[in-house]
């Protein structure tokens, strides 16, 4: 049967890897997908890379809008990133029929409404695979394998630098500015950090995830964002000695109310398999109603991992290239028409368990005075750990650590604020949130 013929726009770690897998398992990926799948055209700035990686029978231009509008191009893969180029890219493909193939989680995450209109509009494919945790395919199981279910709840480890950055001070009780440096080191984290360690990374991907698993557009300005970069050593040597360990989870639960769409450094049970998913590696659990709490596990990131998935998405639409519009898997797991308009709710109204240390003068009252408080804003304590504080000092103040049950974020915040005004409480409250998970 005629190749189905591939346009690689950006020809990076992702792009490169995608070729060289294209190349390395031809006959494999053919049988799988009834046809060959052959790179035609590539672009990338640095055309000599490019044609050293593709090789000699791949046209090589600098022009991706080229690409998107040749007539001899089935596929478009998009691997170069961002928001400017790549959204034109994307457009620009779906106006001339063409699917796409996309690893960038923050085009969807930002713009897929308008992507996904477009592309039914046309009639054409759009997949994202690769745009979520790398080599784990997550979305077309909570896409596909869990068409069945009510999803309850999705919650991932989705940044493997912040991931690797927290392992790293549990082990070896380091201060985050030094594990930072040694990430850096090592190529696990960028120069500028800021998109891993604040969460926007994660955030994205778990926007997607949250579209899919509940059947509402992509809404990543509602999500709420709370990086790693302020988390002290303390709190994880705490956490520990609890019984939890601390991961940047992003959660994403239904709720009769809305649904909630959160990033946030969150304590786990470490008896909970997720608890001890560390170093780069990923893991998303999802929870429905059917199946019950289902966990995916892999490398998020590199380059053949991700191309793993890049190329899924190229096999998948190559077997639905001759089927009518109607007979695919929709985008979002939903028909369109069938997208649901619950709210995204704000982070004061989410559920949670909590994590609290304060810094409180030792003595008679005190404890009594903070559990009133809690009593009082309807928050009811699981646990509490009280330990000499880390900064010496000759008045006698330790840190308390307290586990709270379930309460509303609004009414913690009420209750931490009437905390800190207590002369006997030193600075602020560290707040964290905790999930069980347990299913």
């Amino acid at each position: 049967m005629k190749p189905i013929y591939v346009g690689l726009c950006g020809v990076g770690t992702v792009g490169g890897g995608t070729a060289t897998v294209l190349k390395r398992n031809a006959e494999e990926i053919a049988r799988r997908a009834g046809r060959p799948i052959t790179v035609k055209m590539a672009a990338n700035r640095d055309i000599a890379r490019a044609r050293e990686i593709c090789g000699s029978e791949v046209e090589v231009v600098d022009d991706a809008l080229a690409i998107a509008r040749h007539p001899d191009i089935d596929i478009v893969v998009e691997l170069i990133g961002g928001t400017t180029i790549a959204k034109e890219l994307v457009l620009t493909a779906i106006e001339n029929g063409k699917h796409v193939v996309t690893a960038n989680k923050k085009l969807i995450a930002e713009y897929g409404n308008e992507i996904f209109a477009k592309a039914q509009e046309k009639g054409v494919i759009v997949a994202f695979e690769a745009a979520v945790a790398g080599g784990i395919p997550v979305i077309k199981a909570l896409r596909e394998g869990l068409t069945a279910n009510r999803i309850e709840w999705v919650a991932g480890i989705i940044n493997g630098t912040s991931n690797f950055i927290l392992t790293e001070m549990r082990d070896k009780g380091a201060a985050f500015a030094d594990v930072l440096a040694e990430a850096q080191r090592l190529g696990y984290a960028e120069a500028d950090p800021t998109f891993d360690i604040e969460g926007h990374d994660a955030a994205h991907k778990l926007t997607i995830m949250s579209a899919i698993a509940f059947g509402i557009p992509v809404q990543f300005d509602k999500a709420y964002l709370e990086g790693i970069s302020k988390l002290q050593a303390a709190d994880i040597k705490y956490a520990q000695e609890l019984g939890y360990r601390i991961k940047l989870l992003g959660v994403t639960r239904r709720r009769p109310n809305g649904i909630e769409l959160r990033v946030s450094p969150t304590l786990i049970p470490a008896k909970r398999l997720i608890a001890n998913v560390d170093g780069v590696m990923n893991a998303i659990l999802v929870k429905g109603d059917a199946v019950g709490a289902t966990m995916y596990y892999g490398p998020g990131a590199g380059a053949e991992p991700t191309a793993s998935s890049v190329i899924a998405d190229l096999v998948d639409i190559t077997r639905l290239h001759t089927a009518d519009p109607e007979h695919r898997v929709p985008h979002l797991a939903f028909q369109p028409s069938q997208l649901a308009d619950l709210p995204i709710l704000p982070i004061g109204e989410v559920e949670s368990c909590y994590y609290l240390r304060l810094n409180a003068l030792d003595q008679t009252g005190v404890l009594a005075d903070v559990t009133r408080i809690l009593a009082d804003h309807g928050i009811s304590v699981d646990a509490m750990l009280q330990r000499p504080s880390d900064q010496a000092s000759d008045d006698g103040r330790d840190d308390v650590v307290i586990i709270t049950h379930l309460a509303i974020e609004k009414n913690v915040d009420a209750a931490l604020a009437k905390i800190e005004a207590l002369d006997t409480i030193n600075g602020k409250i560290v707040k964290l949130r905790l999930e069980h998970l347990n299913g």
